[in-house]
């Protein structure tokens, strides 16, 4: 039978979801303890999952990383400056948190990173949502419930935090900023980057194999917006029934692939209809080395489509959420689907 990972199973459960968002405007921070090659501040300003502003405790200073933002200087000569001290003032604030939570965990030295991820989205049908999450030395910490305006502790020393937040006025000032404020920002990038940011470049697609007992792997890449959807089907049925969480890999043995037809079928918004790829027509690679060296060599290009920052594993899965995801692991999207 076929076992997939949690990956899949999200594409699955999340489909309708994926296709719905149309514009996303997210937020990272990073603090990290000092005494190791690496910022103790960073920030990164993502639209709709690329990358357009970055901000560090070396430099100091907010830069635009694409150039549509750039537009914004002809109405805006002050933004950048804004922008910049704006996350001068996070910055102390980080140095300072990340030393709270060492406290609560009752901590006086290592290296321990405290991060922070929020944002909006902005459906075509008007539908709004937002998030925020924080975490510490790679688990959730907490994150913001916006209906109720209240915060869920994932780890006791939490609590501590959970508490103050919302016995005074930064639960109010975060559920506002998410609903109103962050929504009007997305709305004006939207503007300056619309050639850029509702673009449609279509997936390329390919199935391949190491060898002929190894799994077979459904890959996609090249495409745009990023929100992409690739699935199994089973002589012409989808192959959901099997799922089983915290798996790395979706695998079938052999001799099933012998007995029955299956096929990847990868959806996206750039897309008239699904492409359907048969199983029977994949490229088995020519050797162990040429297969870890074509695959690294994949890996690689789509590590660099990512932004460098530090994130966490959500609690409970084995989904890495990284720049181009929203909110929670179960919005995370991988781009190979492993048969």
């Amino acid at each position: 039978s076929a076992r997939c990972s949690d990956s899949l199973y999200m594409f699955i459960s999340f489909a309708a979801y994926i296709f719905t968002a149309t514009h996303s405007l997210q937020y990272f921070y990073t603090g990290v303890t000092p005494g190791i090659n690496f910022p103790e501040f960073t920030a990164v300003g993502m639209m709709d999952g690329g990358q357009f502003m970055y901000y560090n405790s070396n430099e100091r200073k907010a830069v635009p990383k694409t150039d549509w933002i750039k537009k914004i200087d002809g109405d805006d000569a002050e933004y950048w400056k804004r922008e910049t001290q704006i996350l001068q003032g996070t910055q102390e604030r980080f140095k300072v948190g990340v030393q709270t939570i060492m406290k609560h965990f009752n901590q006086t030295k290592g290296i321990h990173t405290v991060q922070y991820m929020y944002g909006c989205e902005l459906d075509d049908d008007k539908t709004r949502r937002g998030y925020e999450q924080n975490g510490y030395d790679g688990e959730d910490f907490l994150s913001l419930d916006l209906k109720t305006g209240t915060w869920i502790a994932t780890v006791p020393q939490a609590f501590i935090t959970k508490q103050k937040w919302e016995s005074g006025i930064v639960s109010m000032l975060k559920v506002a900023y998410l609903e109103n404020e962050c929504i009007k920002w997305l709305q004006k990038y939207v503007d300056y980057g619309r050639s850029v940011l509702e673009r449609k470049d279509r997936p390329e697609v390919s199935l391949f194999q190491k060898d002929s007992g190894s799994p077979v792997v459904c890959h996609a890449t090249g495409f745009f917006p990023k929100a992409v959807m690739i699935s199994w089907q089973k002589n012409g049925e989808d192959l959901n029934e099997d799922v089983e969480l915290r798996e790395t890999f979706c695998t079938l043995v052999p001799e099933e692939l012998k007995n029955n037809n299956y096929t990847c079928v990868v959806q996206h918004s750039s897309l008239e209809k699904e492409l359907v790829l048969k199983v029977s027509e994949r490229r088995v690679l020519p050797g162990r080395r040429d297969f870890n060296k074509n695959f690294l060599s994949t890996m690689i290009l789509l590590n660099s489509q990512v932004i460098q920052v530090l994130i966490w594993r959500v609690t409970g899965s084995d989904c890495w959420c990284s720049g181009g995801c929203s909110p929670a692991c179960p919005h995370c999207l991988c781009r190979s689907c492993y048969l």
